[in-house]
């Protein structure tokens, strides 16, 4: 984190660029370094880690700068976020000085918890003033880089072994493994193999909650690019059908070459032009398990995805949270009797986790609740949050989860 004039310059202005919120960061960011293809690979490091580091405490920066300007913002995230002295600073030495000597005691909790006013006050109502604070603290800080063994190629001690990078298993999912640091793992021989795939330990467990058979027919609902499709077809054993279902065309195209690799040739992807898709309807009462991992704010993820916290406001949550009711009804269409359902999010909020299913529960007596905690403990996943799963940071090291099981009477 050497601050260079031509570093802190190129950090000003893609922070310019990823504070208008008009594309995920990510996006954003990658946008940036394609239009400057001459920067190194310890320059844009330096340039993602700082933007990064302004959009997970973006309200506590700006009250020790004094200003919500992206240079400003900047050097505020070097001193207070990776301990940088104002004489490193050069010419913005004096802003530095200030921005270190700032105390932040007594700055109101949403700005010390670094998220706007509506989010802390709906996780301090679910949660209580301590809780939410705890959980506010660790979605402040990077999240680890998880890998999912394909166990139909090696296992995990096998594959750690040949991965030659410092890691070790995951505490829940059998097939999770948590490197140290950010290593690059795309191009690593295993990775180009499909022995393994990035994907966070919390939901590899989603599909062991589903936990589909050799020889049954699967639907992940809501598929995006696959990751947990790909882990459904490994308990699978390439036995059975898997449709892979989302209205994103784009997305579903990056599982073909991720099926590939893993040699994965049971996965049916199907672009669905809304709920009520007559493909999907074809397919109702016919299905042994339905995995609807839900479109949703995605707040349990801010780890990774610090933006999400100041591009959603407190109306797009009712949307998002109506929207999840009527895909999950569409979704429960598609099980046979005694089929299995899980509904699950990436949020921490009960509007669009616990409302969402007691609603869903309330209008279809026909489906059972089942406990998350027995259906993990059969899969020999040692984790128990009760009937419905609860995964965080601050006790799981994983992403924010939530699911809700049910079986077709």
């Amino acid at each position: 984190m050497t601050p260079t004039p031509a570093r802190l310059a190129h950090a000003e202005r893609a922070l310019a660029g990823l504070l208008d919120f008009a594309r995920p960061a990510d996006q954003a960011m990658s946008a940036y370094f394609r239009r400057h293809r001459h920067l190194g690979r310890q320059d844009r490091g330096f340039i993602a880690e700082t933007a990064f580091a302004v959009l997970r405490r973006r309200r506590s920066l700006e009250a020790a700068a004094g200003s919500a300007a992206p240079r400003e913002l900047a050097v505020a995230a070097l001193v207070r976020v990776f301990g940088l002295s104002a004489r490193a600073l050069g010419s913005d030495a004096d802003l530095a000085a200030r921005v270190k000597a700032f105390s932040g005691r007594d700055l109101p909790p949403a700005v010390q918890a670094d998220l706007p006013d509506w989010l802390w006050e709906r996780m301090t109502v679910a949660y209580g003033t301590h809780e939410a604070a705890a959980i506010a603290r660790s979605l402040l800080e990077p999240a680890p880089l998880d890998l999912r063994v394909n166990l139909a190629k090696l296992t995990r001690d096998e594959a750690i072994a040949q991965l030659g990078l410092e890691g070790t298993a995951t505490p829940y999912s059998p097939a999770g493994i948590r490197l140290k640091g950010k290593p690059a793992i795309n191009r690593h021989p295993l990775f180009l193999a499909g022995a393994v795939e990035v994907q966070d330990e919390g939901s590899q467990l989603l599909a062991y909650l589903l936990a589909p058979r050799r020889g049954e027919m699967v639907a992940d609902f809501c598929a995006g690019a696959g990751g947990k499709t790909l882990a459904l077809a490994m308990l699978m054993h390439g036995a059975g059908r898997i449709y892979a279902m989302d209205v994103s065309a784009r997305r579903l195209r990056e599982l073909a070459p991720r099926a590939a690799r893993a040699g994965i040739s049971n996965v049916h992807p199907i672009v669905l032009a809304g709920e009520g898709d007559p493909r999907a309807r074809r397919l109702a009462g016919k299905l042994d398990r339905v995995l609807v991992d839900a479109p949703c704010s995605g707040f349990g993820t801010l780890r990774r995805n610090p933006d999400l916290k100041w591009r959603h406001g407190a109306a797009a949550i009712a949307e998002l949270a109506a929207k999840q009711g009527r895909i999950l009804s569409a979704a429960a269409r598609l099980l046979k009797p005694g089929g299995r359902l899980v509904y699950a999010t990436c949020s921490v909020l009960p509007e669009e986790n616990e409302a969402v299913a007691d609603t869903f529960a309330a209008g279809h007596p026909e489906f059972k609740p089942l406990s998350c905690a027995a259906l993990l403990a059969a899969q020999r996943v040692a984790v128990d949050t009760g009937e419905r799963l609860h995964l965080w940071p601050h006790r799981h090291g994983t992403d924010g989860f939530f699911a809700a099981a049910y079986e077709r009477g």
